[in-house]
């Protein structure tokens, strides 16, 4: 990891810090119940607002259509933008 400085003392990386947020994610063929990572002041908007084609979902279960059911899980999950129909954060739930 390269850090650089300002004249300041400032310090500058290339790492982005990031908060993780619960979520549920309906995609066109997937509920998907997980960690969506947002920079840190930013909101779950402003993620998806970004040109970028995947958003990175961790510990994350995919789900059958009655929401409760798991299909499948992994500890990590790349969603296709373009897939997505909504989001909802989970607001009371804890990070794992």
């Amino acid at each position: 990891m390269t850090f650089e400085y300002d004249e300041k003392g400032k310090f500058y990386t290339n790492v982005v810090s990031k908060v993780a947020v619960p979520s549920l994610i309906q995609t066109s063929l997937q509920l998907i119940r997980g960690m969506l990572h947002i920079r840190q002041g930013e909101r779950v908007k402003d993620e998806l607002d970004r040109d970028e084609l995947f958003l990175a979902i961790t510990d994350a279960s995919v789900l059958a259509s009655d929401g409760t059911t798991v299909l499948h899980e992994a500890p990590f999950l790349a969603v296709r933008r373009n897939q997505i129909v909504w989001i909802i954060p989970l607001e009371g739930e804890q990070s794992k």
